[in-house]
Order: structure tokens, then C-alpha cells, then sequence
């Protein structure tokens, strides 16, 4: 094999093991940031992609853990979609700033109007206030995200115990202890500043990006050094 032919072979095999290394895996429903305190009041965002190549999400529906329930729940309104806050009545009321609660929303549902829908190769984000948080080490959001040919996503599966993702992952918010002014910590300027470095990923492909990358330049690097090789061999013969 010439010079020409054996640079172009390495060069082909390193540009295709860093993509398939870089790309990230199948984007699906999250909520960010995926981190708060227990007690506090946070704002999360339930980002949604649309993982189809010829039809759009309509409707997005978001379901909160009745064992867990939330005393204050607050939407933003988003521009083209109409929004619900379902309640529910609770098997053990909850007491907020003084007051018993026998009911708590259950279920967030925005449906698009017009053609506000997200179309392929789209996402879109739903924000919503949320508190106070519950002493429990995690919440998961089981998410359904319905799209125009009527077919439903259905992101409800819960984390794994070994670690692995399942295969149709709901949103999960992880929780961690407060101190004494847990709801300051949570909802400050401090953790304002934060928002926003916290929301930049959903954690998708992120680790897989950096190794692809790093993998891909440790071959190419490789493949020069073969080519240098194979160059002073031929010089020499």
C-alpha cells in the first residue's frame, strides 16, 4: 500500500472513532439543574428534545411523586402552549407557612397551540417553582411526551441501582441535606448566580465527548508517527 493510501486509511479510522465516541447518546426528557436542598424552594427546567425525523411534540405531560408531594408549585407561561396543574387530594396532609394542605398538584400537563409545537431537530423548556422540598434523597418526574402522529414517549423508567441508564429514564432532581436556612441556600442570590452554569447541560454525551476527543487525538498522533516511520523507510530504500 502507497504512502498516500496508508495516511488516508488512518486518517479515515481516527475521524470515525472520534465520532462514534463523541456522539452523545439519545437525548431525552430531563430536568435541570438535576440538583437542590432539601427544604428549599428551587426553579427547575424540564428540558424536551424531539427525537423525530418527521413529527412534532405536542404535548408534554409531567407527573409529581404523590409520596413526595409539594406544597407551592408555580409554572412560567411558555409563548404557543397552554398549561395545567392537576391536584390531587393527599393520604396524609402537609402543613405550609402555617396552614394544613389536603391537596398538592399532581400532574403538569402543557399542550401546544398553533404552530408552536417542537419540531425535529428542536427542543424546548418548561420552567416551574417548586418547594419545599422534601427530606428524601431523590424525586422522580415520570414524563409523557406525546407527539403529532400520536405516538407516546413514555420517560418513566427510575434510576438503576448498578448505575446503568434504563432505557426510557424519567427526570430525576436529586436531593441534598440543608443546614438551618436550607430555604435561603435554596432560593439566594447565591444559588441564583449558579442557575445558570448548572442548567448549560443536560449531561448527555458529555464524558463520552471528552474521551472521544482525547482517544481520537492519542490516534492520530499515533498515525502520524507510523506515517513518519513509513516515510524514512522508503527514503532509506
Amino acid at each position: 500500500m502507497s504512502l498516500m493510501k496508508r495516511s488516508a486509511v488512518v486518517a479515515g479510522m481516527v475521524a470515525a472513532f472520534t465520532l462514534a465516541l463523541a456522539v452523545p447518546a439519545s437525548a431525552h426528557v430531563t430536568v435541570n439543574p438535576n440538583t437542590a436542598v432539601q427544604g428549599g424552594y428551587t426553579k427547575v427546567t424540564f428540558r424536551v428534545p424531539n427525537e423525530s425525523d418527521d413529527t412534532n411534540t405536542v404535548k408534554l405531560e409531567v407527573n409529581l411523586p404523590a409520596e413526595a408531594p409539594f406544597a407551592s408549585v408555580s409554572l412560567k407561561p411558555v409563548a404557543g402552549w397552554t398549561m395545567v396543574a392537576e391536584k390531587t387530594k393527599l393520604a396524609t396532609p402537609i402543613e405550609a407557612h402555617g396552614t394544613q394542605l389536603t391537596e398538592a398538584v399532581s400532574k403538569i400537563t402543557w399542550t401546544a397551540t398553533g404552530d408552536a409545537a417542537i419540531k425535529p431537530g428542536q427542543f424546548q423548556e418548561f420552567d416551574v417553582s417548586l418547594g419545599p422540598l422534601p427530606e428524601v434523597p431523590q424525586v422522580v418526574f415520570k414524563t409523557l411526551q406525546t407527539y403529532s402522529d400520536g405516538t407516546v414517549v413514555r420517560w418513566i423508567d427510575e434510576p438503576t441501582t448498578d448505575g446503568t441508564e434504563p432505557e426510557k429514564p424519567a427526570p430525576v432532581l436529586k436531593l441534598t441535606a440543608g443546614g438551618t436556612d436550607s430555604h435561603a441556600a435554596a432560593s439566594g442570590p447565591a444559588a441564583t448566580a449558579a442557575a445558570p452554569a448548572e442548567t448549560e447541560s443536560d449531561g448527555n454525551g458529555t464524558w463520552a465527548g471528552v474521551a472521544g476527543i482525547a482517544l481520537g487525538l492519542a490516534a492520530l498522533v499515533i498515525g502520524l508517527l507510523a506515517y513518519r516511520r513509513a516515510g524514512s523507510g522508503a527514503e532509506k530504500a
